[in-house]
């Protein structure tokens, strides 16, 4: 599935990735491969990224805290998820 996470300065990441456990305003929650379509507000926390490749631009790898080959985590103060046909678009503070 397709990943696309953006911030109001720029696009911080697009990306095929396995798995993705976001902050939701009820609890954290999971998507994988073909979830049902979703719509959702999420809260502080820290978005975790699962894949087997990674592709941050320079002006944005910063963001990322690297937890080991395939894992990343980001951090967001508030945000929207909509995941519709594979791909998962956030719009992350």
């Amino acid at each position: 599935m397709i990943l696309e996470i953006v911030s109001p300065e720029a696009k911080l990441f697009k990306g095929e990735v396995t798995s993705v456990t976001l902050p939701g305003v009820d609890g954290s929650f999971q998507i994988l491969n073909h979830h049902a379509a979703i719509v959702s507000i999420l809260k502080e926390g820290k978005i975790k990224i699962v894949a087997s490749i990674f592709d941050f631009s320079p002006e944005t790898a910063a963001n990322f805290v690297k937890i080991n080959d395939q894992t990343y985590t980001l951090k967001i103060n508030s945000g929207t998820i909509e995941m519709k046909d594979n791909k998962i678009i956030v719009l992350a503070d």
